[in-house]
């Protein structure tokens, strides 16, 4: 049997073809030269690494190297690898003549995925779900649908309750720091000290699992304790209650610490049982074995290029206080609470990255390219193939609608309406000019007037489109939005 070399998004045990196969581990530093990631998403990555090696023990060749090539050229053993999640990382192991063998951690295997886009004139996640749920029997009942219906969106989209500023939902188990943690913290702090490895964000106390048994004793509690407030509330934001109902599961799923199927049978087995409601259920279905696969498969499919695509020719930088997460630099409150999010924890959940964070890069024009990369930089769960399709395609829009019907575009009445930010805030999410002008609201507009001889031929925004022509003070507003510029808003 050869020695399986494990990538540290490759930790869970069906990465490996038996119990007792030999291991290989290899913690490059050069990774983290290359890139300035977020300091909790180093820590996190590389505690699990060394968690892996401390379980495995004598079973497991673990190496720490300045490159992967040192370590694969140390061993001396045939290897082989499951594929890995990014287009270098393929590139070294064929270079490196490892063994590679098929994809492992998603629901949708290469071969499926084929099938499902062969012939398609364009390719969209539900169609995608739908087939996954029919291959693998999930929230089945027969040919149909569990419940009727493949989609119980209009469910889960309720805001916040009103006066609330936390949900009732129990928090999820704590992580308790170990020695490998101190050990880590010490050499993330040796790095920057003496290598001039420089990091983005807040250290803190490990947020997220960093083993399978963690891991699998938070989707425990998520399901007993969190599943059920999830769908109401997938798309609502509270300042005070960061995590909301959300499982906080995708960080170690990216780590390969679970396998998504074995997630959404735990939660159909849930709803079976009488413990939590259908919509929840279908709507975590919804993001793991469509989304997730669906994200996955794309990154593959579509050609090398695809992540420099700029159909909207976008190509502002990303100002200072946004790249470097200066959230105190920031007055509209939702904007500075989720930058600061980011900056203490590496993590918000997907509607603040999609309506807050990725909604006012795409109104000002940031290059869809450079903010994908701090994406993958700035979150404990980020990765190439997770941000690219993600960032590029639909939260910026920048394929055309080659994954997405619409551009994720809203004004500060979507803000007002999901969450309680605007309560308080210096800025009237109903002002479109003048000093309290929301700069959701604001931007919404001025980047309908940008892009209006690119957009005018998509039916989902005709409707906008006729509004926009309707603002008696739509040069005022223009030449507000220019003058802001990159300012913090």
């Amino acid at each position: 049997m050869s020695r399986r070399w494990l990538f540290a998004d490759q930790l869970g045990p069906h990465f490996l073809d038996a119990k007792d196969q030999p291991v290989l581990l290899i913690e490059s530093k050069r990774v983290f030269r290359r890139r300035v990631f977020h300091r909790q998403k180093a820590h996190l990555v590389l505690s699990a690494l060394r968690h892996r090696a401390a379980e495995l023990g004598d079973q497991a060749l673990f190496l720490r190297t300045e490159t992967y090539t040192d370590g694969v050229r140390q061993t001396g053993d045939p290897l082989s690898v499951c594929h890995p999640t990014s287009r270098k990382a393929r590139e070294l192991v064929n270079r490196l003549d490892v063994e590679v063998l098929g994809p492992r951690g998603f629901a949708t295997s290469p071969e499926d995925f084929l099938k499902f886009a062969h012939g398609r004139r364009g390719l969209r996640m539900e169609d995608f779900y739908r087939d996954a749920r029919q291959r693998h029997g999930i929230l089945m009942d027969g040919a149909e649908p569990t419940g009727g219906h493949w989609n119980l969106d209009h469910d889960n989209r309720e805001a916040p309750p009103r006066g609330s500023t936390r949900l009732d939902v129990p928090e999820p188990p704590a992580i308790v720091e170990d020695e490998i943690d101190a050990a880590v913290r010490d050499d993330l702090d040796r790095w920057q000290r003496e290598d001039g490895i420089e990091f983005l964000g807040r250290d803190g106390p490990r947020l997220f699992p960093a083993t399978r048994r963690e891991a699998l004793a938070r989707l425990r509690h998520f399901v007993d304790h969190r599943l059920t407030n999830f769908g109401p509330y997938e798309d609502a934001m509270l300042a005070g209650d960061p995590f909301m109902a959300h499982s906080m599961l995708s960080a170690p799923l990216n780590l390969g610490l679970l396998d998504p199927l074995e997630i959404v049978e735990r939660a159909e087995a849930a709803y079976r049982s009488g413990a939590a409601p259908l919509n929840s259920v279908e709507g975590f279905t919804r993001q793991i074995i469509g989304w997730r696969d669906f994200i996955w498969h794309l990154y593959w499919y579509f050609e090398p290029s695809y992540r420099g695509s700029n159909e909207l020719h976008a190509d502002k930088r990303l100002p200072k206080w946004f790249a470097e997460l200066d959230a105190d630099a920031v007055e509209a409150r939702c904007l500075s609470d989720v930058l600061a999010g980011v900056r203490d924890r590496g993590w918000v959940h997907h509607i603040p990255r999609l309506m807050v964070l990725g909604n006012y890069a795409l109104q000002r024009g940031w290059h869809p390219g450079r903010l994908s990369d701090w994406f993958h930089r700035a979150f404990v769960d980020g990765y190439e193939w997770v941000m690219t399709a993600n960032v590029v395609g639909m939260s910026q829009y920048a394929d055309q609608g080659r994954m997405s019907t619409k551009p994720y575009a809203a004004g500060g009445a979507y803000i007002n309406r999901m969450s309680d930010y605007c309560g308080g805030c210096r800025y009237d999410p109903k002002a479109r000019v003048g000093d309290d002008a929301c700069p959701y609201t604001a931007g919404y507009w001025a980047f309908l007037e940008r892009n209006e001889g690119t957009l005018a031929t998509n039916h989902r925004m005709r409707q906008p489109m006729r509004g926009l022509r309707r603002l008696a003070d739509l040069d005022a507003l223009v030449e507000q939005e220019k003058a802001r510029g990159s300012k913090a808003p």
